[in-house]
């Protein structure tokens, strides 16, 4: 009897699967409340956490999607390619990795869109290829969409996501900040309106630019905003900094942003601004 048990355990044992077949890419975890989730239940949900509204970044593609009306954007053609100033042995590696890993040719898209039926010249950056980072190719993309506009008379709107200038790229990559700030001062010059929203998050030389000297500051909630980060800043002045700090929340109520707006509500809120200045 006490053989036969065994033998019945051995037959349960060798019935358990040894390996489990979960999909692979199909699961992300939310770093605010740890909660493992299905990717696509969260892109149905506006790229955002469903257990507890924390905001995931977003793609070029799916911005678009979200903000301009189906078939309407058409990219700027723009034959210019990413340069290596400083001679980096691995940096056009990189971008070639980036490149085929995203399907981006760049960290920002440009182009022409309709918002529920209004037409405007966009700009849309993408944190997944290098962090967002200004260099060569990014100052000139925005420049020519800010010329663009101007040439157009259309509005402006910039969706801001980086970790700075690029510093693969230089002094030529700060070079950029004067030049789309430049660009910007003409654009208010012929009284064209330009609205900036701030995702998370938006820091360094793209903050201390273009994205700060909108007539419209937007933002998404928790978007992490500001030139220096917190660490950097708190080792510099030797203070604890304030609860909150460079939160879109904290300034919205310092008075650096405009408004803080949910992702479901930006088409209809970016019309209605766009409707209230014709």
């Amino acid at each position: 009897m006490i053989v036969d048990k065994i033998k019945k355990r051995e037959q349960v044992a060798r019935n358990i699967p040894k390996k489990v077949d979960i999909p692979v890419g199909k699961w992300l975890k939310c770093d605010k409340c740890k909660e493992i989730l299905y990717k696509e239940t969260v892109r149905n949900n506006y790229n955002i956490c469903p257990n507890c509204g924390a905001y995931f970044r977003m793609h070029i593609n799916k911005r678009i999607e979200l903000i301009l009306d189906g078939g309407t954007y058409q990219k700027f053609d723009l034959n210019i390619d990413t340069s290596n100033p400083l001679d980096l042995e691995d940096y056009p590696k990189k971008i070639k990795a980036l490149r085929e890993k995203t399907g981006l040719e760049e960290a920002v898209a440009c182009g022409t869109g309709k918002i529920k039926g209004e037409d405007v010249v966009i700009c849309i950056m993408d944190s997944g290829f290098l962090m967002g980072s200004m260099g060569a190719v990014v100052g000139e993309k925005i420049t020519y969409a800010i010329e663009k506009a101007i040439e157009l008379k259309l509005p402006l709107i910039i969706f801001c996501v980086s970790g700075g200038a690029r510093m693969q790229e230089g002094i030529i990559s700060l070079m950029q900040m004067a030049k789309t700030t430049a660009a910007i001062s003409k654009l208010n010059e012929a009284g064209l309106l330009y609205i900036s929203v701030l995702t998370d998050p938006t820091y360094g030389g793209v903050t201390a630019s273009f994205a700060s000297i909108a007539d419209i500051i937007l933002a998404e909630p928790g978007a992490m905003i500001g030139f220096a980060g917190q660490r950097v800043i708190q080792q510099t002045i030797g203070e604890s900094l304030p609860e909150g700090f460079q939160t879109a929340e904290f300034l919205l109520e310092h008075g650096f942003i405009d408004k803080i707006v949910e992702r479901k509500d930006l088409k209809n809120t970016l019309y209605d601004l766009i409707q209230f200045h014709k």
